[in-house]
């Protein structure tokens, strides 16, 4: 069901140089009990030649204005498209009264977003539908087509969130006496000092890492900060299901898998596994790119693009 808002919620974060792609609009739809959830459409360019749908499903801490620039160039390519804030990031429902924490209680309440949306928005979004998710979004994406949840013709990955760099063997067991205890709330990291370009993980292009943090300085309410408990519990959780063979057997379409050459934040060695296990999947690594291949230099930009293309041409699209 989308819901009605004010002028000012249907209004994008703007800052100079990320303009929205054209006709975008912001809708909002109800999630899971009863959270209010933000997401964005926008028209193909041209009525009469549309190619489909994409749906961008974003990563932790981002939100839809990060992704404007994809979403201009999925127009020009001939796409729809929609971006989601997930819940408890972006502008939508945070789950938490300290808004800042990035939690979550189980990744089935990121699936049923993602199913709520499209079926709220299904009369505005043209057909085929294409998945482009990012790390987290990966995850969110993967289990909601394994499980049906989500019907798409093609689904790509940058840098998907199917394992983490876990620094010690016994990390599922305190998360699961964090949980058993009543804190899966608390953080289970101490936010730090702000990080600098200097010193970041996910990208070498400074003025896509300049323009997150424009947009949050524009409206601090999109900031996000380090994870809970029950955020690390429910990844582990949804890190378990794609172990099961039963699990991946349901995937047929189309895959588009990219892991980043320089990842310090997910586990590539996650990538190699699902990917041999998916029916119908080409899987690259884009050397030299850190975490967030879509934000990086235009060169590592452009070899994800090319595997975007090739993935469109074996689903037919």
């Amino acid at each position: 069901m989308v819901t009605s808002s004010s002028d000012r919620s249907r209004r994008f974060v703007e800052v100079p140089g990320n303009p929205a792609p054209q006709g975008a609009e912001i809708v909002w739809f109800e999630g899971s009990e009863g959270r209010r959830l933000r997401a964005c459409i926008a028209p193909a360019l041209a009525p009469t030649k549309v190619r489909g749908t994409v749906i961008v499903c974003p990563g932790r801490t981002e939100f839809i204005e990060k992704y404007f620039e994809v979403g201009r160039e999925l127009q020009q390519m001939g796409f729809a498209l929609v971006i989601l804030d997930w819940p408890g990031q972006g502008l939508s429902d945070r789950l938490l009264p300290d808004s800042k924490k990035g939690h979550i209680d189980r990744f089935e309440t990121f699936m049923t977003a993602l199913a709520k949306g499209l079926e709220a928005l299904e009369s505005r979004l043209p057909r085929p539908y294409v998945s482009l998710a990012h790390s987290m979004g990966g995850a969110i994406a993967l289990a909601a087509i394994a499980k049906g949840l989500v019907k798409v013709e093609a689904a790509a990955f940058c840098a998907p969130m199917w394992g983490l760099k876990s620094p010690f063997l016994g990390m599922r067991y305190l998360v699961w006496a964090m949980r058993a205890t009543g804190r899966s709330g608390d953080y289970a990291m101490q936010p730090g000092p702000p990080e600098r370009f200097e010193t970041n993980i996910v990208t070498h292009d400074k003025r896509r890492w300049d323009l997150q943090r424009a947009l949050i300085d524009a409206h601090p309410d999109l900031e996000l900060g380090p994870i809970t408990w029950g955020w690390l519990g429910a990844s582990l959780d949804i890190f378990s299901t794609f172990s099961k063979p039963k699990t991946l057997a349901t995937v047929t379409v189309p895959v588009f898998v990219a892991s980043a050459g320089d990842e310090k934040l997910i586990d590539n060695a996650a990538h190699a596994r699902i990917a041999a296990r998916l029916k119908d999947c080409e899987h690259i690594t884009v050397e030299g790119a850190m975490h967030e291949i879509l934000m990086e230099t235009d060169d590592r930009r452009a070899e994800f693009w090319a595997g975007f293309q090739r993935l469109l041409k074996r689903a037919g699209i």
